[in-house]
């Protein structure tokens, strides 16, 4: 399992990495389904065209501990064998990964189930804010916390 917050200048963890690791996991033998998704930049926001997304959250650390267990209590609930979830926070551009999650499982239905999750609870439970720069001005939206 792999859980990271990663800043965007830092190094690059791709879902093609994410997915050569769930296949190296001990439990693959027993799986029969990965579900995958990469969350991007949009590069039009309710009438404006974006140039540019700040996403930032407070505490790097914390956020890391709270995906984890978000992360736990996926994998105990839908019974998978494992969860990887990379975030990235910094500054991005429209097309830009902001954040990967990784799901393997014993059968399609709690794999899927297991992957909504994980992606509905860090959008709405964990700390960010994304500032959305275009020419018509900043929009800030805070998530979470």
């Amino acid at each position: 399992m792999t859980v990271r917050v990663i800043e965007s200048n830092e190094d690059k963890v791709t879902m093609a990495d994410l997915i050569v690791e769930l296949k190296q996991s001990t439990k693959i033998d027993y799986s029969g389904a990965i579900f995958t998704f990469e969350g991007i930049v949009r590069g039009k926001e309710e009438n404006m065209n974006l140039e540019k997304l700040i996403l930032t959250t407070p505490d790097k650390e914390k956020t890391q501990k709270e995906i984890e267990k978000i992360v736990d209590n996926a994998k105990i609930k839908y019974n998978v064998h494992e969860i990887s979830v990379i975030h990235y926070i910094g500054e991005f551009d429209k097309g830009d990964m902001l954040f990967l999650v990784a799901v393997l499982g014993n059968h399609r239905g709690e794999t899927l189930e297991a992957l909504k999750e994980v992606i509905e609870t860090v959008k709405y439970e964990v700390e960010f804010k994304k500032e959305e720069i275009s020419n018509e001005g900043t929009k800030t939206i805070l998530a979470g916390g």
